[in-house]
């Protein structure tokens, strides 16, 4: 049997490139479509959609860099902004800074139109690989695997592949040929917040701001964020109900609006710069996306976006779309690794064994982003609200200080998610028992320091009651009597 094996990925965006570098080193033939045009060349520069330009690199997107190749870690990492806490800004103007890691370790800001760059510069190092821009998807065969798309020229045409790949967002026309043919359970949920971005030019050649944080104006139902750049600029993205989008719609409006809300960012950022960007930027819906399964016999799989779409609170979703890859990958290899297990080609994978591999990943993977989907989605309540919360402040420092002394048996929630590649699911089976704990270590600990104050309360009462007069020297004495 010829091991010569072929993929067709549809989705040349982040996660859509990384997965054609692993599939060509792994020695597979991969046929990349990507519907737009090559964002490399200067002419299609302008094309950058502006829209989540920013993103946040940690851990879980480092290790499938990694995996694929440590000099493009590296590489990536040369082109971010560390991002070492959130700075709250308050309404008056004061900054708080809250570290994200106990031992200092870090997010990052990368833009996403340098890193899509960077991927396809990589794919494009892969003999086996080609790129197909302006190619748009129509339709797909999944059992024969005939894939049919409308190239450049405005021709239809048809490739036939071994495996198929969707990688092509949200609105994946992949999984709805996949739900035509496997009984998919699928959800999809718009939440009623939505986004506009703006942008906060550098300050005399420097930074306006601190560059390594994550800066938060919480405002309760709604806030501003702003990510660093490496031209010195930050990102800046408001994310409120479209209720009060729909009360702001004026220039005017708007000006008033910062100035109410936010008056140092608006002050930084230009208040002619915030009108003129909110009438002519546009304004996005946040959505979130669950299904399972993910593949269908061993011909097709989603990744990315197109198998779990969530909300960007936790900057997670191209992490957990990195990670999608590398759990593939993995997967593949082991199965591998049991019969050739001096091999790194997993083209050499038998179709039982593809389909083994793929009904793998999708059982173990729909868990995990399940679990990423509900934190991000919570962890927008914290960054508005919360984050200026006693209780919750109370609890991070709490966290914090056992998490130092006992670094593997308490650890923070953020510090798992990002820092960690604990799976999703294990994430929040750990956290709920950490909360449940320490909920029940904060009761007892108050009880105990109740019935103290109790016990001491009726010392001292029963005291004065046996020296009603000069008290005081009567309490001393007894004392003394008591500790001789």
């Amino acid at each position: 049997m010829s091991t010569e094996r072929s993929v067709v990925i549809v989705g040349g965006g982040l996660v859509g490139s990384l997965t054609a570098c692993y599939f060509a080193k792994r020695g597979w033939r991969v046929d990349l479509l990507e519907k737009r045009p090559d964002i490399r060349l200067p002419e299609n520069a302008h094309l950058v959609e502006h829209r989540s330009i920013n993103l946040a690199i940690s851990e879980r997107g480092f290790s499938a860099l990694r995996r694929l190749n440590p000099d493009l870690e590296r590489q990536v990492k040369a082109l971010v902004v560390p991002m070492h806490g959130r700075m709250i800004h308050a309404l008056d103007g004061r900054q708080t800074s809250q570290a994200y890691d106990v031992f200092g370790r870090h997010i990052n800001s990368v833009g996403r139109s340098t890193l899509i760059k960077i991927l396809l510069d990589t794919v494009s190092s892969y003999s086996l690989a080609t790129l197909h821009f302006n190619h748009e998807f129509l339709e797909a065969d999944l059992d024969s695997g005939r894939v049919a798309f409308i190239d450049d020229k405005g021709q239809r045409q048809e490739i036939t592949a071994d495996l198929m790949v969707g990688a092509d967002g949200a609105y994946s026309k992949v999984r709805q040929r996949m739900m035509a043919r496997v009984k998919m359970n699928y959800s999809q949920k718009y939440i009623e917040h939505g986004y506009c971005e703006f942008s906060m030019p550098a300050l005399n050649g420097a930074y306006a701001m601190d560059p390594n944080h994550l800066h938060i104006w919480p405002r309760g139902s709604f806030m501003l964020i702003a990510l660093p750049n490496m031209d010195k600029t930050f990102t800046c993205t408001l994310f409120m109900p479209w209720s009060q989008f729909d009360q702001v719609k004026s220039e005017d409006q708007i000006a008033a609006f910062f100035q109410s809300n936010f008056p140092d960012a608006l002050e930084l950022m230009g208040e002619k710069s915030v009108r003129s960007e909110y009438a002519k930027n546009p304004k996005g819906s946040l959505m979130y996306i669950k299904c399972t399964p993910y593949t269908y016999k061993g011909r097709a799989v989603i990744l990315g976006d197109a198998a779990h779409a969530m909300v960007p609170f936790y900057g997670q979703g191209m992490n957990c779309g990195f990670e999608d890859v590398e759990a593939l990958d993995g997967i593949m290899l082991r199965i591998l690794h049991e019969k050739t297990p001096d091999s790194d080609h997993t083209c050499a994978l038998s179709e039982s064994q593809m389909q083994r591999a793929l009904d793998e990943y999708s059982c173990t993977r729909t868990s995990d982003a399940s679990a990423i989907v509900d934190l991000a989605l919570e962890n927008y309540i914290e960054m508005r609200a919360r984050v200026v919360d006693y209780a919750y402040l109370f609890r991070k420092k709490l966290e914090g200080i056992l998490h130092r002394v006992v670094p593997t048996a308490v650890i923070p929630l953020y510090t798992m998610v990002s820092f960690t590649s604990i799976p999703y699911s294990t994430v929040v089976r750990q956290w709920n028992r950490q909360t449940k704990w320490l909920h029940r270590s904060i009761w007892t600990l108050s009880a105990m320091t109740a019935i103290g104050t109790g016990v001491l309360a009726a010392r001292l009462f029963g005291l004065l009651t046996e020296y009603p007069s000069g008290a005081l020297a009567g309490i001393v004495a007894k004392a003394r009597s008591i500790t001789s």
